[in-house]
């Protein structure tokens, strides 16, 4: 499971949140939940928010597009066993 906190600017997140998320998700062949701060800011600073659940495959399995709340899915540990063993590419890395 990879969580990732984080504050996108509004611009940046627009592009690229939910796609970066669902590519992590799917290269890792694991699940992702990512908490995002949304909105404006004292200093005027505007963030994306978009807090979300990925499954290992890219879905998207929950979502919280505006405004503070909480972000519930279920990932399901023999699906993911599933997708592991269709795609044993994780087991052919190599650290050093």
């Amino acid at each position: 499971l990879l969580l990732v906190p984080s504050a996108f600017t509004y611009v940046t997140g627009q592009a690229h949140w939910e796609v970066l998320l669902r590519a992590r998700a799917i290269e890792n062949l694991s699940g992702v939940i990512a908490a995002a701060q949304g909105g404006v800011h004292d200093n005027g600073r505007r963030t994306w928010g978009h807090s979300m659940v990925v499954d290992p495959w890219g879905q998207v399995l929950a979502q919280r597009a505006e405004g503070p709340g909480v972000v519930l899915a279920d990932l399901d540990a023999a699906a993911l066993a599933a997708r592991r063993a269709q795609l044993p590419a994780l087991a052919h890395r190599v650290l050093g």
